[in-house]
C-alpha cells in the first residue's frame, strides 16, 4: 500500500486534532517538510514517517467527536507469558499549546521546527519500540503557567499513552497547577481519561492523606503461574507535592507529608501480610518501586562520579526540610528503587542504604535542558524466577535503562537495580 497519499489526510486530521481538541491552530510551516512522507524530529536527523502519527491524529479526532470511554480503573495487572513486566517513565514533558509551543534549549538549528508536537513524536517512538505494561508519568506534565486550557494540555499530553491503549498513570509536579485547575481538579480530571489507572487518592486514606494522586498498584504473577492472584510486585505513587506552604518557606520546594509515609506504611504492611498467606505463600515481603515528582534530600549524596550510572548536571532540587521518607522507605525495606523527575539535566541512578535512587531524564521539549543533550525516557524492566517445573515464580531482578530521542532512540546506561537472594 503506499502510504504516502495519504499524507494530506495525515495532516488534515493533525490539524482538526490540535484545532478542537488542544484549542491551538497548528500552522503546517511549522511542519518542516522533508518530503511527501516525512517530518524532521528535534534532532533534525531522525525522519518518521506522518504515517506513523496516522493512529494518533485519528485517536485524538475521534475523542474531540465522540463520549470519553470508561477508564481502566479495577483492571487487574500481571507479568507477561515471558516473566517480564515493563515500565516506561515518562518525567518533565512540560506540555503546553502544541505546535505553537516553542521548544527550550536546543540547537539553532533545530528551533525553527521543534515544538510540543516533538515531545508527542518522542513518546510515541518510544512507545512503539519499547511496548511498555505501564506507562508512569511523573509530574509537570504540563507547564501551567504557559497553558492556556489545563485539561485540552493535559488531554494533548496524554494523548499517545491513550492511543496506544496502554495502562498509564499519573502524578503532578510543581508546575501542572499553575494554569487554570488546582490540584484536585486536574487529577479528578485525569481519572476520567482512557486506560488510566490514577486516583485522586486510595479510598481507604482520602479522610486524612495529604496531596492527590497518591496510590498503589499491584503487579500479579504470571497468567497462569501458581501466583497469579497475588502482588509480586507493588508500585507506590505519591504527591511531592509542588511549594510549601510553611510562610517562611513559601518559595521552597514541597515534601512528602507525614500522612502519606504513615499511608504507605500501612500499606506496605497490609500488602506483606497478603504476600505471605495461603494459597501459595511466599516468604519476606514482595519487591517494591515508587514514583514521586520531587527528589527528597538524599539525592544529593551522588554525583557523577559515585552514581552507578548516568550524570549529573545541576543541583538536586529538593526540599529544604528533610521529611524522612528516604529513612520510611529504607526501614520498611519492600521499595528497591524511586524514581524521580524535576531535575531536568540529571539521569543518575545512586544506591544509599540498599535503596537506588534514580532520576528520569528530561523528556519534554518545552522543558528546559541541554542543547545536543538528547532528551529521554527512563525503562524499567522486572523479571521473574522461573521454576524447575518451567512456570513461573517471584521476581527474581529489576533492571533499567535510557531511551534518548535521537535518530536510533538509543539505549543508554542498561544496569541492575536489585536481584533477589538465593533460596
Amino acid at each position: 500500500m503506499n502510504f504516502r497519499g495519504l499524507f494530506p489526510f495525515g495532516v488534515f486530521l493533525h490539524d482538526i486534532a490540535y484545532k478542537h481538541f488542544c484549542n491551538v491552530r497548528l500552522d503546517y510551516n511549522q511542519i518542516h517538510l522533508i518530503d511527501l512522507g516525512s517530518i524532521t524530529m528535534a534532532d533534525n536527523k531522525t525522519k518518521t514517517s506522518l504515517f506513523d502519527f496516522f493512529p494518533l491524529s485519528v485517536f485524538l479526532v475521534c475523542l474531540c467527536l465522540a463520549p470519553v470511554p470508561a477508564s481502566a480503573q479495577g483492571r487487574k495487572l500481571s507479568f507477561g507469558v515471558n516473566g517480564q513486566f515493563k515500565i516506561l517513565q515518562v518525567a518533565d514533558m512540560h506540555y503546553a499549546n502544541g505546535g505553537t509551543t516553542r521548544c527550550q534549549n536546543v540547537l539553532p538549528s533545530q528551533m525553527a521546527h521543534c515544538s510540543d508536537l516533538n515531545t508527542t513524536a518522542f513518546m510515541s517512538r518510544v512507545i512503539a519500540a519499547e511496548k511498555p505494561d505501564l506507562i508512569v508519568f511523573t509530574g509537570d506534565n504540563i507547564f501551567g503557567s504557559n497553558v492556556k486550557d489545563a485539561v485540552k494540555s493535559m488531554n494533548a499530553a496524554f494523548a499517545p499513552a491513550i492511543a496506544a491503549k496502554i495502562p498509564w498513570v499519573a502524578v503532578l509536579g510543581n508546575h501542572d497547577q499553575e494554569s487554570t485547575l488546582s490540584r484536585q481538579e486536574l487529577m479528578k480530571h485525569i481519572v476520567k481519561l482512557p486506560n488510566t489507572l490514577s486516583k485522586v487518592n486510595p479510598p481507604e486514606a482520602a479522610h486524612y492523606i495529604d496531596g492527590f494522586g497518591n496510590n498503589n498498584l499491584q503487579i500479579h504473577g504470571a497468567v497462569e503461574s501458581s501466583l497469579h492472584n497475588k502482588s509480586v510486585l507493588n508500585l507506590y505513587f505519591l504527591d511531592s507535592g509542588d511549594y510549601s506552604s510553611i510562610t517562611s518557606l513559601s518559595k521552597k520546594y514541597d515534601w512528602i507529608k507525614t500522612s502519606q509515609q504513615f499511608w504507605f506504611d500501612q500499606t506496605s504492611k497490609r500488602l506483606q501480610k497478603e504476600y505471605n498467606k495461603e494459597p501459595n505463600p511466599q516468604q519476606g515481603t514482595a519487591p517494591g518501586l515508587a514514583y514521586f515528582h520531587i527528589p527528597f534530600p538524599e539525592f544529593w549524596s551522588f554525583d557523577s562520579k559515585n552514581a552507578s550510572k548516568g550524570v549529573r548536571q545541576e543541583e538536586t532540587g529538593s526540599a529544604t526540610t528533610n521529611s524522612g521518607f528516604f529513612t520510611t522507605l529504607v526501614d520498611r525495606g519492600d521499595v528497591k528503587s524511586v524514581f524521580v523527575g524535576h531535575d531536568h539535566l540529571n539521569d543518575f541512578c545512586g544506591e544509599l542504604k540498599g535503596l537506588n535512587l534514580c532520576y528520569g531524564g528530561g523528556f519534554g521539549y518545552h522543558a528546559y535542558g541541554k542543547a545536543g543533550w538528547e532528551r529521554r525516557a527512563r525503562v524499567v524492566v522486572a523479571d521473574l524466577n522461573k521454576k524447575g517445573t518451567g512456570s513461573w515464580g517471584d521476581v527474581k531482578s529489576i533492571r533499567t535503562w535510557k531511551r534518548l530521542d535521537d535518530q536510533h532512540l538509543s539505549v543508554i546506561d542498561e544496569q541492575v537495580l536489585w536481584t533477589s537472594s538465593p533460596k
